[in-house]
Parts: structure tokens; sequence; C-alpha cells
């Protein structure tokens, strides 16, 4: 037997003894190398949105909503759903894309379907790709076939996620939810993610909202705590940007200490320096998790 194929079997105590590398990101602090994590949400809720942010800040080197690349990384983008002309207006609400950004799109693919649950279709992906640090695969029920799979195909698709993971590459899954607004799939389809992201509408949205959703981390790895945020893309300014903030942070807290003195929301936002629609957003979410009287109630 060959020096290779002997097992690597250590001491606990040496384990212990170790001193821990100083940990890695690919977006501190959520996606580290190898990291296998899913967005999932309601269809049109902004599930595409959030991965293409997440995309471009990994490639550049740069931020998203408080998320942040360190140096540019390598990433590539299974699109399965939106064509080439969808997918170029949204990049541009972005910015100029970054150079370590690449697309594979699924309505311009010249070849049988893409299937990663097959070792046909992970050869063919592996056989045309870079070795990416980051690969999004969005939408996964289009690409990755994983409603619905039988043992032996999903059996593939795990081999091909554990080979990313011993290798340092990290994956980010984009799936719909159910009828029920869950993950597709039951609690099978979550097993082994080191990060899980569930979006959703917040109750006050309309249409003229647009991309505006609140993000929940419900599962990460190491079991930090993240408070949920709501995120929306403004376009009424020169350049489209993005606005966040904690369900639960400073802004909130204000707010409901200014509306418990008797202030009402008009008046809050004045204090606060918030504009009139933001005011009134806080009044009505800080009446939703019940940490103010709605006045109406009872009357």
């Amino acid at each position: 037997m060959t020096d290779a194929s002997l097992l690597n079997i250590r001491p606990a105590a040496a384990l212990l003894d170790a001193v821990p590398a100083a940990p890695s990101f690919i977006l501190d602090p959520i996606v580290a190398p190898g990291t296998t994590a899913l967005i999932y949400g309601p269809a049109g809720v902004g599930k595409s949105f959030l991965a293409l942010g997440l995309a471009m800040a990994a490639a550049s080197g740069g931020s998203f909503l408080g998320w942040t690349a360190r140096r540019p990384h390598t990433v590539l983008y299974l699109e399965g759903e939106l064509g080439a002309v969808e997918l170029q207006r949204r990049l541009a609400l972005f910015g100029a894309p970054p150079a370590a950004l690449s697309f594979w799109l699924n309505d311009q693919n010249t070849g049988p379907r893409l299937d990663l649950a097959s070792v046909e279709g992970i050869a063919r992906l592996m056989g045309s790709w870079q070795r990416p640090e980051l690969l999004v695969i969005d939408n996964r029920s289009c690409l990755a076939g994983m409603t619905g799979l039988d043992p032996g195909r999903r059996v593939e698709l795990g081999h091909f996620m554990s080979e990313r993971r011993r290798k340092g590459q990290s994956v980010l899954m984009v799936d719909h939810a159910n009828r029920e607004g869950a993950v597709r799939g039951g609690s099978r389809s979550v097993d082994g993610m080191d990060l899980v992201m569930a979006l959703r509408r917040p109750r006050d949205w309309c249409p003229r909202d647009g991309a505006r959703f609140e993000i929940h981390v419900e599962e990460i790895c190491g079991g930090r705590a993240f408070d949920p945020i709501v995120a929306q893309l403004c376009t009424d300014a020169q350049r489209p940007h993005w606005q966040w903030q904690s369900l639960r942070g400073p802004a909130i807290d204000r707010a409901v200490a200014l509306l418990r003195q008797g202030l009402g929301a008009e008046a809050m936002g004045k204090a606060m320096g918030l504009s009139r629609t933001s005011a009134y957003r806080l009044q009505r979410r800080a009446r939703q998790l019940g940490w103010v009287a709605d006045r109406n109630q009872g009357a």
C-alpha cells in the first residue's frame, strides 16, 4: 500500500491543540470557500436579484447588502429562466460587470438540457468551466432537476456537491418555494446545506415597490444568528442603488421609542430625518411586530 492511500488519522489531543487558521470568506461573513447555499422564495419576489447582487459582489471584490468580498473571485452563473434580454437589463442595474463573472444561459443552449443530476451533465459543465470559486445555479429545478429526483440521480448530484465542498468551491442554488411558502422537496432538499436564505414579501409590499423583499437567514453553518433585513432596489435616482436595513435594527428601535411617546408617523420621520414613505413603513412594521399599538384596533 502506498503512502498516498493511507488515511490521515490524528489524535484528538492534536486536533484540540492545533491553531485554527483564520477564517476566509468569498462573501464575509456568510459564504466561505466550500459553502453550499440555497436561496428560496415565491415566484417574482426577487431571488434572482439577490443572487445576481451576491455574484457581482463576489466577482468584483465589492459589497452587497452589507456582505463583502475582500478580493475578486471567479464566479460562474448558470441562468435557467431569464432570457438574455432580461438578464442584460438586470445586470445594467448593478453597474459595469466584473471580468471575473461569466454566464451560461439556458435559452442560448445549443445542446441537450443541462442536468447536474447526471454524470453526463456534470461532465459537460466541468469540461467547459474554468473551475470557478463560486457557482450560482439559478433556477435549480431547471438545471439540476432536484425536485422529485429518484435516489440514484440524487446520489450523483450529492457526489457533485460533495466534491465542490472538498475542493473549496462554493455553490449557491436558487429555487422557488412551494405553495405553502416552504422549500420544495421538504427537509431533504436542505440536508447538508451550510446556508439557507428565505425571501419573503413585506406585508406592506405593493407592485410599485418593485424589487423589495425581506431576507431571512434560516440556517447557517456555525449557528451564528443574523437578523432579517429588508432590501429594495431604488430606481428613482440617476443611478439605481440598493437600500437595506435590519428589521430589528436601530432604526425601528428609535421609531418605536418615538411612537410610544405619542408622535405620529410624520413627526417621527421628521425627527429621524426620514422620508414620509419610510416613516409610515416603519410605523406599519412596528405595529405588525406588536411593538406599538394600532390605534384603529378596538375602536
